[in-house]
């Protein structure tokens, strides 16, 4: 006899998984569809906020301090004088973000799913009460249910890779707008460490030629792009890269199925928001389902639509604000430069604007 699940999970990336240990909680039963290995080597590192590292730790899947290694400043450079410049000292926290490796990341949710006896991991979608749809941005479930994908392309390619510094980074992330891009670096390997990923979106042209060079002269240009603010790099890893784009599902969610993270929605990654929101998702349909009447089932169609208003609502303040900021910084001219930067300072002074931004950004609503 076949078994009967509650919940179909498709997709086992971070927010599949995560998705997978919070509703097991429930005492619901849970099938969780093995996604592809990704081929080369894994580059990726997100930071993430306060929110995301409470669901992590209480998942029992935040990794060492070696691997989540804890942001006590942050420096936004604008390209014509412009600085805004956060410290967790400021805000009275521990840490502005935490930037996690993300194959760490990914084998301790793998060893927390194993240790679930709710969860049985299966190589093929099955049925069940309710489908979860956590595919990514290139989601097949999503077009099977009829979805449509609202896509804006960015003409920029993200390029993320792995470098060595000539110092340690004092755990601060650095940020450079200009060119038509931005390049951001992220501290890795604890506090101690002298490492770093980087995301860095730039014109499509641009970012292929980046990509079309030798090893040394791509640190070079990093170099340029970030004005010598690390001395010596060193590029230690592959590079991978991607098309950007502002997209969103038109419908989140149906009578017995819903979507997650990036088969629900994407952002330009200058806010580095992308995976935080995507927890947020799973978070807040694991407390609709918690909170649902004895006689609703978790594919309730009507339940599942309070998932569908929360998320939307909170979605839309981060698309207009990471896509704001990519208009803003994309315009080419001297006036818009001097107003973007003239906005920068003036946000830099803006004390309490300045200090509620921070806390959205850290997940401490």
């Amino acid at each position: 006899m076949a078994k009967l699940f509650d919940i179909c999970i498709r997709g086992s990336g971070i927010v599949g998984r995560c998705a997978a240990l919070l509703l097991a909680r429930e005492r619901l039963r849970i099938a969780l569809v093995e996604s592809p290995a990704p081929s080369g080597a894994d580059v990726r590192a997100y930071a993430l906020n306060n929110a995301s590292r409470s669901l992590l730790e209480s998942v029992r899947a935040w990794p060492q301090a070696s691997h989540a290694t804890p942001v006590l400043r942050m420096e936004v450079m604008g390209d014509d004088g412009g600085n805004v410049h956060f410290s967790a000292a400021q805000q009275g926290a521990q840490a502005l973000a935490w930037i996690a490796d993300v194959p760490q990341l990914e084998d301790l949710l793998a060893q927390a799913v194993r240790y679930q006896p709710l969860i049985e991991t299966v190589s093929a979608p099955v049925p069940a009460t309710l489908t979860v749809v956590s595919e990514g941005r290139h989601s097949a479930t999503r077009e099977e249910f009829g979805v449509s994908f609202e896509v804006t392309p960015y003409a920029q390619l993200g390029i993320a890779a792995r470098v060595r510094g000539a110092q340690p980074h004092g755990q601060t992330a650095k940020q450079w707008f200009g060119n038509g891009g931005v390049l951001a670096f992220l501290p890795l390997d604890g506090p101690q460490g002298n490492s770093a990923a980087i995301v860095w979106s730039a014109p499509v042209e641009r970012a292929q030629a980046l990509l079309a060079l030798a090893p040394e002269a791509f640190a070079d240009e990093l170099r340029r792009a970030c004005h010598d603010a690390w001395g010596e790099l060193e590029l230690i890893s592959e590079r991978a890269s991607w098309p950007l784009q502002l997209a969103q599902a038109q419908r989140w969610c149906g009578p017995g199925w819903v979507l997650a993270g990036d088969a629900a929605h994407n952002l330009h990654p200058l806010a580095g928001q992308g995976l935080n929101v995507g927890l947020q998702d799973v978070a807040e349909l694991a407390r609709v389902l918690h909170g649902r009447a004895s006689w609703r089932n978790v594919g309730d169609a009507k339940l599942l639509r309070q998932y569908e208003r929360s998320r939307k609502a909170d979605v839309l303040l981060m698309r207009a604000a990471t896509d704001g900021l990519h208009q803003l910084f994309g315009q080419a001219g001297m006036a818009p430069q001097r107003l973007r930067n003239w906005g920068m300072t003036g946000f830099e002074h803006s004390g309490v604007v300045k200090h509620w931004v921070a806390r959205q950004a850290m997940g401490q609503y």
